[in-house]
Order: structure tokens, then C-alpha cells, then sequence
């Protein structure tokens, strides 16, 4: 049976009243979040807006919801409404997985992906990749003087997907992404000295000098040398 789509107010394809409906509902708000319109971590609109919004019952709205919040695509949170917990199903599968693995894990599958990631940026980048990353590089001294380790892991959860994607591999870059959540909750958790700080600043900025110098080993070396600052300060 065909499906025939049009589109409402505010981009959300509106499902005609044939075949499954909330299944035509699953896939409108499922290509919704797959086109970032509501990013990750993101709160979705109300019920209510969203049954104006696509025409169907309150049923049928929560019958698809709770079909996403299955497939791991958002997060229902008693009294505070959904989140978008995900953007896809891999990315649902990566996140879970990733966060009920001890942290050394995380970190070696973090050094795995980074070093190989940095010696593709060494040969790949571009003058807004390297613009992109100093410009980073800024703002993770601005968080780093403020001891704030939620801004911290933050930024830097930037900086690293940046360089990542200035390797030019466009499914390392998603499957690192899936796991950016992880990898910054799991730096968010760690105790951050002075001296640990500025260890972690000087070697990024070594980083980013060996990718514009197009120096792969080097490069390669000094991001195995970041995951390994962020390990020694885990076991302190």
C-alpha cells in the first residue's frame, strides 16, 4: 500500500489517512530527527502541538512516540517532557554501548579512532578545517580558565569531532559522532588539575601545529598523546 505525504507548517510531513497511520507518524518524526531539525538533546514539542501539528489522534501520536523511545531514538522523561536521545538507530545502539563500558574502554576506542583521524587531517585538511580547530582551541582556553568541566568536555568534544572531520572520512566522522556523548561525558567525569589542564591545552595546540605542518606521525603521536594525558588523569 502506498503512503502519500504533505507537508505542514513547520516541516513535518503530515501523514494521509491510509494504511498504518502512526507507522506514516514513525517515519515523518523519525526523518524529522535524522535532519537535525531537532538536534540531539533537544526537547520535542508538546503533545499537543505536534497532534495539530501533524493531524492524528493523541493515540496515534503516543503510539509513535513510544515506538522511537523503543528503537532508542528519544527519551521520555517523567514531569519534563522528550528528548531527542539520538539521531538514528546506530547511533542509539553506539550510545548505549558506549555508555555502560568502563571508562578505559571508552578511552582506548577513543585513542583507536583519533590517531588514525589525526594523521588524515595531517594530509586531508582543508584552511576552514584548521581555522575551525584554532578557533576551538580559543574557546577551550576561555573554558579551561573558568574550571567549569562541563564547558571543558564540552568544547572539547568539538574540538575532537573537528578533527575527526577534517580526516575527510565521512563514516568515521558519523560513527565518531555517535559516540561524542559518551567520549565527553566520560572526560565531564574525570578530576581536572591545573597542571593536567595545561598539559591537555599544550599538547592541542601541538596537535593542530603537526596537521597544518602536514606532519601524519606527528600528528598521530600527539592524539594518542591527548587520550593518554586524559587516561593518567582518570587513574589519579
Amino acid at each position: 500500500m502506498s503512503y502519500i505525504w504533505r507537508v505542514g507548517v513547520e516541516g513535518l510531513e503530515v501523514p494521509r489517512r491510509v494504511g498504518s497511520l502512526s507507522a506514516q507518524v514513525v517515519s515523518s518524526l523519525r526523518a524529522h530527527i535524522a535532519a537535525g531539525r531537532w538536534p540531539v538533546g533537544s526537547r520535542i514539542p508538546p503533545e499537543n502541538t505536534l497532534v495539530k501539528e501533524l493531524q492524528v489522534s493523541r493515540n496515534t501520536l503516543r503510539e509513535a512516540l513510544r515506538a522511537l523511545v523503543h528503537l532508542g531514538l528519544l527519551e521520555a522523561r517523567a514531569g519534563d517532557g522528550t528528548y531527542v536521545r539520538a539521531s538514528n538507530e546506530l547511533e542509539s545502539v553506539l550510545v548505549r554501548r558506549a555508555n555502560v563500558s568502563p571508562s578505559e574502554d571508552v578511552l582506548e576506542l577513543r585513542a583507536i579512532l583519533e590517531e588514525y583521524a589525526a594523521g588524515l587531517a595531517a594530509v586531508r585538511r582543508t584552511s576552514e578545517d584548521l581555522a575551525d580547530l584554532r578557533r576551538l582551541l580559543d574557546r577551550a582556553d576561555e573554558a579551561g580558565r573558568t574550571g567549569d568541566m562541563e564547558a571543558i568536555a564540552q568544547v572539547d568534544g568539538e574540538f575532537h569531532r573537528a578533527l575527526v572531520r577534517a580526516g575527510g572520512n565521512e563514516l568515521l566522522t558519523d560513527v565518531y559522532g555517535y559516540l561524542g556523548s559518551a567520549l565527553t561525558a566520560a572526560l565531564g567525569a574525570m578530576p581536572w588539575s591545573a597542571e593536567v589542564a595545561a598539559a591537555h591545552a599544550q599538547l592541542h595546540r601541538q596537535l593542530v601545529d603537526a596537521v597544518e605542518a602536514g606532519d601524519e606521525t606527528g600528528a598521530r603521536y600527539l592524539a594518542a598523546s591527548v587520550v593518554h594525558t586524559t587516561r593518567q588523569a582518570l587513574d589519579t
